[in-house]
Formats: structure tokens, sequence, C-alpha cells
């Protein structure tokens, strides 16, 4: 990457954070490693823990359309969020405001439809590390904005550190 490109992802999150509000107060509910990954039976497989700022609103949007779609969502406050994105292997390119985690060890990094997380769980494409919606566009899940919408890519994230567009969401109808 050139030092440009650095500059320009680093500015992204870190604009990506301060709108969503995550701030230096310490937060109180803090769990310093991810939870471990196991294999989930049917009746728990949609159950998420999701790590977010507990000052945020379109992270909670988020949640509550995850668990308006039927997941089972545990929310953790962690201190150090980056620390959390780093541990599971999501790199800065692809990161946003919050990162879900299925039971199976999935990530769901950012505002994806649960639709879409859904059809990624009942079928997980092989060296799958999860999904994600880099940034935070505007009319996705947890971002509407009245009638404004920006089109947007959900990218397959790899275990090797590469990606791949999974789905394309090019109206706010696609995503419920």
């Amino acid at each position: 990457m050139t030092r440009p490109l650095h500059l320009s992802v680093a500015l992204t999150l870190l604009l990506a954070l301060g709108a969503c509000g995550e701030t230096a107060e310490p937060e109180t509910t803090a769990e310093a490693d991810p939870p471990a990954s196991e294999p989930a039976n049917d009746a728990e497989a949609k159950a998420l823990t999701i790590y977010k700022s507990p000052t945020c609103g379109c992270c909670g949007d988020w949640v509550t359309h995850m668990e308006e779609a039927g997941f089972q969502a545990s929310t953790e406050h962690p201190q150090q969020m980056r620390a959390i994105k780093m541990q599971l292997g999501i790199e800065p390119e692809y990161s946003s405001c919050h990162t879900g985690v299925s039971d199976e060890g999935y990530v769901f990094e950012g505002h994806i439809p649960a639709k879409v997380v859904q059809r990624f769980l009942e079928n997980p494409p092989e060296n799958a590390l999860g999904l994600a919606v880099p940034r935070m566009p505007v009319g996705s899940p947890g971002m509407e904005m009245g009638e404004r919408f920006e089109p947007y890519d959900v990218l397959l994230l790899k275990e090797d550190g590469s990606s791949e567009v999974y789905a394309h969401i090019d109206t706010a109808e696609e995503q419920y």
C-alpha cells in the first residue's frame, strides 16, 4: 500500500469511529478477548456477539435491525475496538464501527443487511472469515437517513486476508 493510501485508510477509519460516537471515556463491560469459536447447533445458529461503543447510535440501530430479523444479539463494549478487530483478523481497510461474531466464529463487520448475514450463515463459503461493509454507507441498516441511499458492496472476507464482492446492494428495498 502506498503512503497516501495508508493515510486515506487511517483517515476513513478515524472518521467512521468519530461519527459513531466512540469516545475516550472508559467503557464498562469489556471482554479482553473475543468469544471462543465453537460450532452452534441449529437453535443457536442466529446468535451474535456484537462489539461496539456504548455511545454509538447507528450501531444500536443495526443491533435492532438484526434482532428484528430473528438474531439473538448480546452486546459487549470493549475498551479497545481496534484490538478486537485485529484479533478477529479484520484488516483496517474493511473496518467499520461495530463487529458481530457468530457462535461459529464468523465476523460481520459494519452495516450488513440481516438477510445477507442469514444467507451467509446458511451456506458459508470455504475459507471465509466473514462479511464486511466498510465505512458506513448512507441508507444501509442502521444508517438510514430519510430517503437518502448510497449503493454499496458487501464483501466476503477470506482467511488469507483477501476479499471479493459477496453481494451488491443497489437500493434500500434490496436490504429487507
